[in-house]
């Protein structure tokens, strides 16, 4: 699915359902059009061009049913009710006069998929890759959501049509570096998408994923010099000169390095927000790793902790609960509560703020 997560905010999939944030990886990117995923950080978040969004955005002026549909769906489909998902999908676009936005044609192709119905999932798919001109290739080519779909016939040819469409639109890119950056991309998720999978089957704890991570470690470390190097020489390029994808990997593999990396590149993706090169719901995500890796509270509700003796997820340390969504808002990313639901978290406020001291506790404990 489309998500915060790609190029936004993290996802217990590690996935991309473009959500209604992304995933926080439009990658969310409703900027770039986080509108996910959201991930990687799984419903995955869709890249969208902003001249497409520019060109549907009248259509979404209008219908409030549509928006209260389009986010019951996203809630059944974290909620692991795929079918359901889909048919409420399906209602939000027949309110809208069969209308709907392209993320949200996406997510439907991921609910529809993930409950057998290929038929169905490919319909949508093919409607936003011929009328919305689709292009981001490596993000459905990866897409576990749609794994049903790889070994039909149709699969092929609707792969074709949407690297066409990347193609089209990435006519006036320094292509050689686009394709590097490509596949610095898809080499930073590729394995982050099997991480949930390598869990349910051996463990969080096991060899197997204890091998994986160390395997996920060794590509960030050569994605790590490719990436520093184009940024020391040619600073935060913006998607106009290599590509949405291009841009998102920048971001991906400076916040997946380590503290110093991150500090040091900190200020320059600040610099690329004001000039438009950068997304600002990406830099929220980076904002709030670094703050907590100093021992700060972070600032946009992004990263979520785990407590491995019960294993339930948590929100890291938050600054000025009661106004995150304010904040939020300002940069692009949904509320709290949306974002939060798909590690089964039920965002309560004041129940947040007396949790509080005890998970800074759990947090400095974890660091010792």
């Amino acid at each position: 699915m489309v998500s915060e997560r790609i190029l936004g905010e993290l996802h217990p999939s590690f996935c991309s359902h473009i959500c209604k944030c992304c995933t926080e990886q439009i990658v969310c990117m409703i900027i770039v059009i986080v509108i996910h995923f959201s991930q990687v950080e799984s419903m995955k978040k869709i890249v969208l061009l902003l001249t497409s969004c520019m060109a549907t955005a009248s259509l979404f002026a209008q219908s409030a049913e549509y928006l209260i549909l389009i986010k019951k769906a996203d809630s059944l489909y974290n909620a692991k009710d795929f079918n359901t998902s889909a048919q409420v999908y399906s209602s939000a676009f027949k309110v809208n006069g069969w209308k709907g936005r392209s993320d949200d044609r996406y997510n439907a192709a991921c609910a529809w998929a993930l409950a057998n119905n290929a038929d169905s999932a490919f319909f949508q798919l093919n409607r936003i890759a011929a009328k919305a001109n689709y292009a981001n290739y490596g993000h459905v080519s990866k897409d576990a959501d749609l794994n049903l779909l790889h070994q039909d016939r149709r699969w092929q040819s609707l792969l074709e049509i949407i690297k066409q469409n990347k193609e089209k639109a990435e006519a006036n890119l320094n292509r050689p570096l686009a394709a590097q950056l490509d596949s610095v991309y898809i080499e930073d998720q590729k394995y982050r998408l099997q991480i949930v999978d390598i869990e349910k089957k051996y463990g969080w704890q096991s060899r197997e994923m204890k091998a994986h991570w160390k395997l996920i470690n060794e590509k960030d470390s050569i994605n790590l010099i490719k990436i520093t190097s184009i940024l020391d020489t040619s600073g935060w390029l913006g998607a106009e000169v290599i590509g949405q994808e291009g841009n998102a990997a920048l971001f991906l593999v400076i916040q997946h390095a380590d503290l110093a990396v991150q500090v040091k590149y900190l200020p320059m993706m600040r610099e690329a927000v004001k000039k438009g090169t950068a997304a600002a719901s990406s830099l929220a995500l980076l904002e709030d790793r670094v703050a907590l890796r100093l021992g700060r509270k972070q600032i946009y509700g992004s990263q979520i902790g785990r407590d491995l003796a019960t294993k339930l997820y948590y929100v890291q340390p938050l600054d000025d609960p009661d106004h995150v969504d304010r904040r939020r808002a300002e940069v692009g990313l949904p509320p709290l509560a949306d974002y939060v639901a798909r590690w089964q978290i039920k965002w309560d406020v004041e129940q947040y703020k007396k949790d509080l001291p005890a998970i800074e506790a759990k947090e400095k404990q974890s660091r010792k």
